[in-house]
């Protein structure tokens, strides 16, 4: 299981103060030496973390890949097949969220996101739709030719019980099981941790997790060098 860096929330520090630290590029560079497998950035239309600056910067300094969260907006999917991440990541987006709380409904947007994966094809970019583990979504996510599908772990890392929790990772694991008989890559991502890593483990055929906030909320204690080791150590 390969493990990506969402770098958000250093982002986010940065911003309160309106000045250029700590840099997003500076900490995705460390955890990349640290031996992370990609960078994960979301650039939202309201540029509340992630600016445009940090994405191109991004481009030409990370080697290993770089995975571009985003809405499907006219603007974003200019700057995206101008910019070229080896992944583009397609997730719902409001206003008012503070995180992304839940996958996007492929199936009442199918004819929408069709359009935008054949527009991203085109400019040699691999698209992943974050979405529910849910049988039906990642049906309509085959017939419109994504190449991986991310799943929603949100329920399944805020679960307040260990049935919940299990019975959660079942869905994951059949929904799994679904995007495999496509041929479709599985990423996963959302509230996973330090703690909840263990048990997650147990699923098969997750090609990568993304993690973001656990670890930044880490680094600030140990530094980005030592979080991204330690939950290295966890999955592998």
């Amino acid at each position: 299981m390969r493990f990506s860096l969402n770098v958000d929330h250093i982002a986010t520090l940065r911003n309160v103060r309106g000045e250029n630290l700590p840099d997003p590029v500076t900490t995705a560079l460390i955890a990349e030496q640290a031996g992370v497998d990609g960078i994960v950035v979301h650039l939202r239309e309201d540029r509340r973390h992630i600016k445009e600056r940090d994405v191109r910067l991004l481009r030409e300094l990370v080697t290993t890949k770089l995975d571009l969260e985003m809405a499907v907006t006219e603007e974003i999917i200019k700057i995206a097949c101008d910019v070229g991440p080896e992944l583009a990541t397609i997730v719902p987006e409001k206003r008012q969220e503070l995180t992304t709380e839940g996958g996007i409904n492929v199936i009442d947007n199918i004819e929408h996101l069709k359009n935008s994966i054949i527009e991203l094809h085109n400019s040699e970019i691999e698209v992943s739709l974050f979405i529910e583990p849910d049988i039906e979504q990642i049906n309509a996510a085959a017939e419109i030719e994504s190449d991986f599908i991310e799943i929603h772990t949100g329920v399944f890392a805020n679960a307040v019980s260990e049935e919940e929790q299990f019975d959660e990772l079942e869905k994951i694991r059949v929904a799994v099981k679904q995007a495999k008989k496509f041929g479709l890559g599985v990423n996963a991502g959302h509230g996973l941790n330090y703690q909840n890593i263990k048990i997650f483990r147990e699923l098969n055929d997750i090609d990568e997790v993304s993690i973001g906030h656990a670890i930044i909320a880490r680094a600030v204690v140990v530094g980005i060098n030592e979080a991204v080791k330690e939950m290295i150590n966890l999955i592998r």
